[in-house]
Parts: structure tokens; C-alpha cells; sequence
């Protein structure tokens, strides 16, 4: 059976990746993969620390997604991927790699996922969590501050210099793409279960063509 490939996208702090972990814990673990488009951000050993502190991290061109492509059609096939793995303290990718086994039901989530056709004609269903910009935001800062050792001058000043802008540029327009938008981020639990428990009836029906709706 091919595997069933979910991409969820939206806004910075939208609520993507509670969204993508609650249906992964809803899930036997042994049948659920989370791929993070975020793992493929390129590596730039030529830049120094505080050159690549001002790269757009928000414009598709900062991602390896053809590798992205590569890898996820290899999963879909059946095979195994050495995914990236990428440290954002030093906006570097590390030497290691992530050992990624194929399996039913596969998750991938970025803010860009829905940008790039090479992404979105590997995708079964295409979501899109629509949230409140002042939300976003809030969340961002508290995750930068807390998770990635950033100080709030710093996040703010990113935000208005290439967060905001790549949004409206790039992510808001790839909305069009998906098949389902969910409100309210990882608050909303209608959407939340509608997903699961199509997904659960994909893992135990015969194999076919599965739409959400």
C-alpha cells in the first residue's frame, strides 16, 4: 500500500505543527512519519554567524526543497531517507542526518510546503491553518525567545523585515492550493478529529483513492 502523504502549511505560529503532532499522537506511532520542511534549510558554511543571522529564512529560495521532493517521493516508494537536521541556534545543518523509515500515513509540515509544485504533486491532501496574524506573531516571539536563544529585538526586527513580507508574498497566496483550510490553529478540534478519523479508516480499508472530503 502507498503511503498517504498530509501537507500542512500556513503562517509562521499558525498552530501547523500542534496540528501535525496531535494527528501523529492520535495515531499508532508505528504508522506515522513527521517530515519538517524546516529540516532542509540550506547550508551556508561561508557565511559567518552574523551574516547568516540576516538571511530570508522565510523565502522559498532558503529551502532544499528539491531534496524535500526527492526524499518524500522515496518514502512514498517505500524506501528510507537520511533526513536533514538543522540546528537553529548557528543556522547551520549538522554533520548527522535523521534515519527515516517509510510508513502508512505521512506528515509534512512547513509554512512553504503548499509554494512549490514539486511538493504539492506529491501530497494526497493539502491543508492550510489560517490564523490570525496577531496570534502568529505572539507565538513566534515566545518560540524564537524560548526555544531558539533569540533576543525580542532581534525576532521583531525579523519579523517586519522578511517574515511579514514573505507571508503576503509566498504563504497567504498558497492557500489557494489546499484542499482543507482550518481556523483557529491547533484550537480546533472538529477539524482535528474529522482528519483522524478519516486517517484511521485509511490505515484499516483497502487500499484505493482517499480524499478528506
Amino acid at each position: 500500500m502507498a503511503a498517504l502523504v498530509i501537507g500542512i502549511a500556513g503562517g509562521s505560529g499558525s498552530g501547523k505543527t500542534t496540528i501535525a503532532r496531535k494527528i501523529a499522537d492520535a495515531i499508532p506511532a508505528s504508522a506515522v512519519t513527521i517530515l519538517e520542511h524546516d529540516a532542509y534549510y540550506r547550508d551556508r558554511p561561508d557565511l559567518s554567524y552574523d551574516d547568516r543571522c540576516q538571511l530570508n529564512f522565510d523565502h522559498p529560495d532558503s529551502l532544499e526543497t528539491g531534496l524535500l521532493a526527492e526524499q518524500l517521493s522515496q518514502l512514498r516508494r517505500g524506501l528510507p531517507v537520511q533526513v536533514p537536521i538543522y540546528d537553529f541556534k548557528s543556522h547551520r545543518r549538522l554533520p548527522e542526518r535523521r534515519h527515516m523509515a517509510p510508513t502508512p500515513i505521512i506528515i509534512v509540515e512547513g509554512i512553504l510546503v503548499l509554494v512549490d509544485p514539486r511538493v504539492r504533486e506529491l501530497l494526497d491532501v493539502k491543508v492550510f491553518v489560517d490564523t490570525d496574524p496577531d496570534i502568529r506573531a505572539f507565538r513566534r516571539i515566545r518560540r524564537d525567545i524560548e526555544q531558539r536563544g533569540r533576543t525580542f529585538d532581534s525576532v521583531r526586527e525579523q519579523y517586519y523585515r522578511s517574515v511579514r513580507p514573505m507571508h503576503l508574498q509566498f504563504v497567504e497566496p498558497s492557500k489557494r492550493s489546499a484542499d482543507l483550510i482550518i481556523p483557529e490553529g491547533g484550537e480546533n478540534g472538529v477539524a482535528l478529529d474529522l482528519i483522524v478519523s478519516k486517517l484511521q479508516s485509511v490505515l484499516t480499508a483497502p487500499p484505493r483513492s482517499v480524499r478528506l472530503a
